[in-house]
């Protein structure tokens, strides 16, 4: 394998990882960290500056073995170089919890060791939000450009249609990417400003709306969203979670023209129904069982949820004590996530309707044998490709969970502590449930082992498993 194609992306993505905001920050309100931000970014610029000129000699053109190995390995040493400023810096944390953050922030799980981010330097809230936005928009473009050409768990739907989308107006990849970067940050600005008017300090509304685009959740308070206590916030915070966990590819759509383009998607359609469904729900549960005021049982319903469904981990108060009938819907929710091509995790949407239109089909078949019935999404026939590559990543998203949550066990965590655990990082959700884990606590007090599986869960879910399962097979390294 030719690897100076995949140095040379990785080289390209570390040099766009040495920020140095957070070091300007820091200086600009007198705290040592600036150093330590500085130094982190200058090397991270070396070390990718000499990765991409060392590798130009090589093709350009990216073979699916190549896209796979690029792919995880990029994660990796974006993740690796990401933690330098959480082990330097004046939090003092060991590579470990370093790492887990960095991987929480990149993969944009949501999830922390930090405790008392009320006191912490600016310079590192900065860059846990930065980290969060950059693996937004990097999960993005990799649904769109990588993921459909390695036909990842259905992926390869999506080839088809943003090919028929795109040619129209926007011919090739790059451009497609560009722009959708454009109405990315676009679209933090707005919910920044939104934010700021609503009440927050400059500094906080700009975090918040970059960990919001992104469906990441990372606050720079312990009590997230909630240390606001304000209705304007927490419906902005809605809406811009909502606006995260839809096709980008459909935002440039409608710029185009196609003012239907949205809302006549059926995953879109879909995702919205789920929602409102399970908002009356819970929303319901908290008027009549813990006589919640109905207007305050809609608020604090509507941020959580949508916060959970789309993977964000934000939190207004503490879900896991709502009762019996609230733990089991944001257990299951965790696993949801949003829209293919968004910044969202989980298994996505449409793969419960790819399934759900195959298991369709499958039951008029056993009515009619002699009749032909063919699954449909989005109004267009369902390959038996397409189906079996949903149906694998059930299977092994599932089996994935089976595996990660009785080794926390052997590890020592309780039942709820242990499955909440793997079902969120696997899912890149953030909190989890119960009084270790939950959304009013942090990952700090979970043994290191415990951290290190977590962390790999997340890998596996952020990059859709399939894409890290197939470089542990033996025929992949012999071509």
């Amino acid at each position: 394998m030719d690897f100076r194609p995949i140095f040379m992306v990785i080289g390209i993505l570390l040099a766009t990882l040495a920020l140095v905001i957070p070091a300007t920050v820091d200086a600009f309100s007198g705290h040592s960290d600036w150093e330590v931000f500085a130094i982190s970014s200058g090397v991270t610029l070396f070390v990718g500056v000499a990765m991409a000129l060392t590798s130009r000699a090589g093709a350009m053109r990216l073979t699916i073995r190549q896209a796979f190995l690029m792919t995880t390995l990029s994660w990796l040493a974006l993740t690796f170089f990401a933690s330098l400023p959480f082990v330097y810096s004046s939090m003092g944390l060991n590579f470990t919890d370093a790492f887990f953050e960095a991987m929480s922030g990149i993969t944009t799980t949501g999830s922390t060791v930090i405790t008392n981010l009320n006191n912490a330097p600016k310079g590192i809230l900065l860059w846990r939000a930065l980290l969060q936005w950059l693996g937004g928009i990097g999960i993005i473009v990799m649904a769109i450009a990588v993921l459909p050409m390695l036909k990842v768990g259905g992926m390869q739907l999506f080839r088809m249609e943003n090919s028929d989308q795109s040619e129209k107006a926007l011919p090739r990849a790059a451009q497609i990417a560009t722009a959708i970067g454009v109405i990315y940050l676009l679209l933090s600005g707005a919910c920044a400003g939104a934010y700021w008017l609503a009440g927050m300090s400059g500094f906080d509304a700009f975090a918040h709306a970059m960990t919001t685009i992104a469906t990441g959740g990372f606050s720079t308070a312990d009590a997230s969203i909630g240390h606001f206590n304000n209705a304007a916030i927490d419906a902005i915070a809605v809406v811009g979670m909502i606006i995260g966990s839809l096709p980008f590819i459909l935002y440039l759509k409608t710029l185009q023209g196609d003012f239907r383009a949205l809302f006549s998607d059926t995953q879109v359609q879909f995702f919205l129904s789920l929602v409102g469904i399970v908002v009356v729900l819970a929303a319901g549960w908290l008027w009549l069982q813990n006589g919640l005021d109905p207007v305050l049982a809609l608020r604090f319903a509507t941020f959580n949820i949508v916060s959970i469904i789309t993977g964000t981990g934000y939190a207004t108060s503490d879900f896991s004590l709502w009762g019996s009938f609230a733990l089991p819907i944001f257990f299951f929710i965790m696993f949801i996530g949003g829209c293919a091509g968004s910044t969202t995790c989980g298994i996505k949407i449409f793969r419960f309707q790819v399934l759900y239109a195959a298991a369709r089909s499958q039951i008029h078949h056993l009515l009619q044998p002699h009749g032909v019935f063919i699954p449909l999404y989005n109004r267009r026939p369902i390959s038996d490709e397409v189906i079996v590559s949903v149906l694998s990543f059930f299977f092994v998203w599932f089996l994935s969970f089976a595996l990660l949550a009785p080794g926390l066990g052997m590890l020592g965590l309780d039942f709820l502590t242990a499955f909440s655990a793997a079902a969120t990082s696997i899912s890149n959700v953030g909190p989890a449930l119960g009084p270790i884990v939950g959304p009013s606590s942090t990952f700090q007090a979970l043994p290191d082992a415990a951290k290190w599986l977590l962390t790999g869960g997340m890998l596996l879910g952020r990059l859709e498993l399939f894409t890290v399962i197939v470089l542990f097979s033996r025929s992949f390294w012999r071509g």
